[in-house]
């Protein structure tokens, strides 16, 4: 357990967090807390076939940056989507085909036009991959694992730049990278963890070979930071509640339901949930 001093001299619990914990939280408590406390841990649902989708991109992105760029082209980038391949959640064999040849070309591309010694856009000296950051900021400990961590020259100087890759529907574009509550995170993690200055965040959506980035100044950092803060205290004020008396845990944990529980990995758990939407399939989500 974290400690810092309160107000009145006594350790006060700094609350551990990860982006993917304060968005369930926010998303629903009901959720957060089946996905994060129950013990033992409830059945969640399949594997969805996007979410294979982007971690196969993930890993095969991963082993070609792990190599110097002399090494990398973009026939490896294509061999290590076939070696990281899995068809989990995908519809039927055809799906499986079409997807599977459509992230060797992401893949590929991505790396022909960064990644390559010589490329056409490169972009910069990678310090992270799948790095775990873990700093406390404020009342919390903000902790993530990073896609990758850049190193490029700016105007006072060599900066990091948080760099997260994307493969589903949407395309992003400036206001999410802005927006994203997760690169933010990162944005304060690595100025603790690594001792650089960091203020641009990138979305990198492969489908669409779109970069959409974002700078962030100390004003919009401390929005994001007091946001990520207040929710951080409120999941840890319900779980320290739910610990004192299990009786209230649908009392600290409502459901949320809506639309978007069709695609809940515990909607089994969750009669509002099912009734306030139909489970969509496994391959929903998919990039056109």
């Amino acid at each position: 357990m974290s400690m810092q001093l309160g107000l009145d001299g006594m350790p006060a619990r700094l609350v551990r967090v990860t982006p993917s914990r304060l968005a369930t939280w926010q998303d629903c408590r009901r959720r957060y807390r089946l996905t994060y406390l129950d013990r033992p841990v409830p059945p969640r649902g399949g594997p969805r076939a996007a979410s294979t989708l982007g971690a196969v991109v993930h890993n095969a992105l991963q082993a070609v940056y792990g190599e110097p760029p002399a090494r990398r082209s973009a026939a490896r980038a294509a061999a290590e989507v076939d070696r990281q391949w899995s068809s989990e959640g995908f519809r039927d064999d055809a799906q499986v085909a079409t997807y599977r040849e459509r992230a060797r070309t992401w893949v590929a591309d991505y790396v022909e036009r960064h990644a390559v010694e010589g490329a056409p856009e490169p972009m910069g000296e990678v310090v992270g991959l799948e790095r775990w950051l873990s700093a406390p900021v404020g009342a919390m400990v903000a902790e993530g694992r990073a896609d990758r961590l850049d190193q490029r020259e700016g105007d006072a100087g060599p900066e990091v730049v948080v760099v997260d890759y994307k493969t589903g529907r949407h395309v992003p574009d400036a206001d999410d990278a802005r927006r994203s509550p997760a690169l933010a995170l990162y944005v304060l993690a690595a100025r603790r963890t690594l001792r650089r200055p960091c203020h641009r965040v990138e979305l990198h959506h492969l489908p669409s070979a779109t970069v959409a980035a974002a700078e962030h100044d100390e004003a919009s950092l401390a929005a994001h930071r007091e946001r990520a803060e207040a929710g951080a205290v409120a999941l840890g004020a319900a779980t320290d509640a739910l610990e004192e008396d299990p009786r209230r845990a649908e009392d600290l944990f409502p459901p949320a339901p809506g639309p978007r529980c069709g695609a809940c990995d515990v909607r089994r758990h969750c009669p509002e949930g099912r009734a306030a939407a139909a489970a969509e399939p496994a391959w929903a989500g998919l990039a056109p």
